[in-house]
């Protein structure tokens, strides 16, 4: 009797141990961004993919893009779980203090492109984010790894392994030159199902058009459609067959692409980006989501497979309006009379302090009158090599670098840009010391352990939205580009841009739940490592949270909400934020000049 008993117990034993082994196995993650999507415009008719991922799971409905709010940004706070003080990504395009000889000696590069981050890499010590990202964490712990989608923020998440041997990465540029090799595995795998080992261009989605021209009226549908396919054809069959789990992740260039250039609305704030085309855009990246959970299905590795959608940001209709620029007063060859021209930030600080304003993206030329800058950006000084300023346009928020660190010169600057109506608040450089109607740096979490040149004053630009039932749908922004009126940007700490779409769904996750506390894009790095179990190590201070919450039998957290506000200028103007925590993690809402901000009411600054 005694050895038919333990006979029962060592077979249940045995029995247990591969449910055990499962139990323990990491769960495998796919992160889809769909770059630019407002969760405003997120219904069942519109995206039928991601709503119903979000009913099915996780409805995060207190979501925070990272300010300043851009692409490259944002991908470096999802791919370390750290804010922007920390990642020293502070914006797209950024001052090195360096020339960069893949931006043509430029020292204000637009780092959406794989030769100008690997060159930023290697003069940083090799890792320009000084945090490893969740993908390299991940290939070192032996996971598949995969980044696939627009070129600049899909290499970010393994920006330091360029071999393409240890992680997929494919882009726009693969097999243009300019891409990640393809491994010979990935290669074959990519030509038995008939898959070109190039990436299609956006052909006339690229497009958008000039101030007489509008701009495109297609979504990106080619390229995304080849993405796609690659990933469901080629990578997740690959990834099945090794037999362990892995980490995807895909970035939709869609409705971001699109909502730029779209051609709906050339020289009018409505419809702006809610026009058919913008729509075609969201439902573009809406079927690429349906094509990868099919894929995830057809492969039987939906079931322990988590699933998390997020957009890098919100986005905004283009305004260039301004009864107070200088600029705004001049003619442009290219630019519609009386309104603002590309590079005004950096045409109105030299004209102000009576500086000569040089092109850092044309061999430092003088900017002739009559001229912008090619890209909106500026030296500003009498040495284009020792500049006494640094302008890097971006959009919806600028960026000012002072590297002669000149605190007489930064308060010169604030008192001119706070008299200017495209401006809403200005945030400083701690090392500056306080200037009044501006708040410091560290206040929203941009000054840390940035291996990178910190900016010295950001600039916020002024938006409203044109009274649509939700307005961070509608929203519009004075921005420094070189889009029209009518055309689609973001960047700015407008709700309309902070706000951004995110879900989950999958065994890590609760079901038909909807999550009110605070959450941002950083903290999506720091939940896919905790579900991953992956021990990464923090440079800096500024980290996100794992949002427990939304894990099965997780706890609602305790959040504090908090009005932050400067002292007043002598205009009596003052910078104002709208502010959450959870523990030391903190989330940005809106900031700005009240009333001048979309989501930050007049009545805010008392």
């Amino acid at each position: 009797m005694k050895r038919i008993l333990l006979a029962a117990v060592l077979a249940a034993t045995t029995l247990s141990i591969p449910a055990i082994a499962q139990q323990q196995k990491p769960h495998s993650v796919v992160l889809f961004v769909a770059d630019g999507l407002r969760p405003g415009v997120v219904t069942e008719k519109t995206a039928p993919t991601m709503a119903a991922l979000m009913a099915r799971g996780v409805r995060f409905t207190n979501t925070h893009s990272l300010f300043p709010t851009f692409t490259t940004a944002n991908a470096s706070g999802m791919a370390t779980g750290h804010q922007l003080g920390d990642t020293g990504d502070f914006s797209n395009t950024i001052y090195t203090g360096f020339p960069v000889k893949a931006a043509g000696d430029s020292v204000t590069p637009f780092i959406e492109n794989n030769p100008i981050l690997a060159e930023i890499d290697e003069k940083l010590a090799g890792d320009y984010l000084n945090q490893d990202t969740i993908l390299k964490a991940a290939r070192d712990a032996g996971f598949s790894t995969a980044t696939i989608g627009k070129v600049g923020p899909a290499l970010i998440f393994d920006h330091t392994e360029r071999t393409g041997q240890k992680t997929v990465t494919i882009d726009d540029v693969t097999g243009h030159g300019r891409g990640i090799p393809l491994s010979d595995e990935l290669k074959k795998r990519m030509a038995d199902a008939g898959l070109p080992l190039e990436s299609p261009t956006r052909g006339d989605n690229g497009k958008a058009g000039n101030y007489t021209t509008p701009g495109t009226t297609v979504a990106n549908v080619a390229q995304q459609k080849f993405f796609a396919d690659v990933t469901t054809k080629a990578v997740l069959p690959m990834f099945k067959e090794r037999n362990k789990p892995f980490v995807l992740v895909f970035w939709s260039r869609d409705p971001d692409g699109t909502q730029h250039n779209q051609g709906d609305s050339l020289g009018r704030l409505v419809p702006g980006i809610n026009g058919p085309t913008s729509m075609a855009a969201i439902r573009n990246a809406d079927d690429n989501l349906a094509a990868l959970l099919a894929g995830l299905k057809e492969q039987g590795l939906d079931g322990d497979t988590d699933v998390i959608l997020t957009s890098d940001h919100g986005f905004a209709t283009v305004s260039k309006e301004s009864a107070t620029s200088w600029a705004a007063t001049q003619t442009y060859k290219d630019t519609t009379a009386t309104q603002l021209p590309y590079g005004f930030v950096a045409i109105d600080l030299a004209h102000a302090l009576g500086m000569t304003l040089y092109d850092p993206d044309a061999k430092s030329a003088p900017v002739a009158a009559g001229a912008f800058p090619s890209r909106g950006n500026g030296l500003i000084g009498s040495d284009p090599a020792n500049p006494e300023l640094v302008v890097a346009a971006n959009g919806g928020s600028d960026l000012v670098y002072l590297p002669t660190a000149d605190k007489a010169l930064a308060a010169k600057v604030v008192a001119f840009l706070s008299t200017q109506d495209y401006v809403s608040g200005l945030f400083v450089d701690d090392s500056l010391g306080k200037i009044p109607g501006t708040l410091p740096m560290s206040a929203i979490s941009l000054k840390g352990s940035a291996a990178t040149p910190q900016p010295a004053i950001a600039i916020n630009f002024r938006s409203f939205s044109t009274g649509c039932p939700d307005p961070t749908a509608c929203g519009v922004v004075i921005a420094d580009a070189g889009l029209q009126q009518g055309q689609g940007m973001h960047g700015s700490f407008s709700r309309a841009e902070t706000r951004n779409i995110m879900g989950a769904a999958g065994p890590s996750f609760r079901t038909n739940f909807e999550d009110v506390a605070p959450a941002s894009n950083a903290d999506l790095g720091k939940t896919i490592a905790q579900i991953l179990g992956l021990k990464i190590q923090d440079k800096g201070k500024l980290v996100g949270r794992v949002l427990t919450e939304a894990m099965p039998n997780g706890a609602m957290p305790q959040v504090q909400s908090l009005t932050v506000r400067s002292e007043p200028d002598a205009l009596g103007q003052k910078t104002v934020v709208l502010m959450q925590s959870v523990g030391d993690t903190r989330y940005f809402g809106a900031a700005g000049y009240p009333g001048r901000t979309l989501g930050l009411s007049a009545d805010a600054g008392r």
